[in-house]
């Protein structure tokens, strides 16, 4: 259910009629009432930012006959990046959820700046009290600065660095070209294009034949 505590109240009231209530037993009636919403039981896994089931009437259009209806908040479930875990968090909410979080900036700054009054689900609660934690870890850890020189060098490093591995990425595929070319032209049976070359081994076996055969002829 999504009903407010005054709201309650006043059906409860309604009801009994407000003429008949004494004067301490409304007092006492508030407080026995929650404080907070009374949302439905998937807003508690979840982050809906104050969207819960809303009631109301359809009314027709020829007659003008009432009836009781609900509208069900538009909830999906995302993907949403947090910093301070360096990860994604997979989590249920609400489009107005989605629009507050990009205004605020992302989930770590909306739930660092909502106060706990109106965070009313249990895992808002729990990803604020948990990021809330780190952040304060993080404030205390020493930080070092770099000077502009000392940025600027480990640039430059990081750069030569990618492009090392570009050219040892483009040398192995070359190797693995070349390699798989010669496999299949000895699957096919073809003579490798090495051997054709002058000064190849194929050449130097070829003159050593006709030099022995030419010795054998003159003796």
């Amino acid at each position: 259910m999504a009903f407010r505590s005054r709201e309650m109240f006043k059906k409860i009231v309604r009801k009994v009629g407000e003429e008949k209530l004494a004067p301490g037993v409304r007092e006492s009636l508030k407080k026995c009432l929650p404080d907070s919403k009374i949302v439905m039981g998937r807003a508690k896994r979840g982050i809906y930012a104050g969207r819960h089931i809303q009631f109301g009437n359809q009314v027709s259009e020829d007659g003008g006959n009432k009836t009781r209806r609900n509208w069900k908040p538009n909830v999906q479930e995302k993907r949403l990046f947090s910093y301070i875990l360096d990860r994604h968090i997979r989590v249920k909410v609400t489009t107005h959820a989605l629009r507050c979080i990009d205004k605020a900036g992302g989930i770590d700054e909306y739930l660092l700046k909502t106060p706990y009054q109106k965070m009313d689900t249990d895992m808002g609660l729990f990803w604020k009290a948990k990021i809330e934690k780190m952040y304060e870890e993080l404030g205390e850890m020493d930080v070092v600065f770099f000077s502009p020189e000392d940025e600027a060098k480990f640039e430059q490093g990081f750069k030569d660095l990618k492009l090392a591995e570009r050219a040892a990425r483009r040398e192995t595929r070359r190797k693995n070209y070349t390699s798989s070319g010669k496999q299949k032209q000895i699957e096919e049976g073809k003579p490798d294009a090495s051997d054709d070359r002058p000064g190849s081994a194929s050449d130097e076996e070829g003159t050593i034949d006709h030099t022995l055969k030419h010795m054998v002829a003159n003796t």
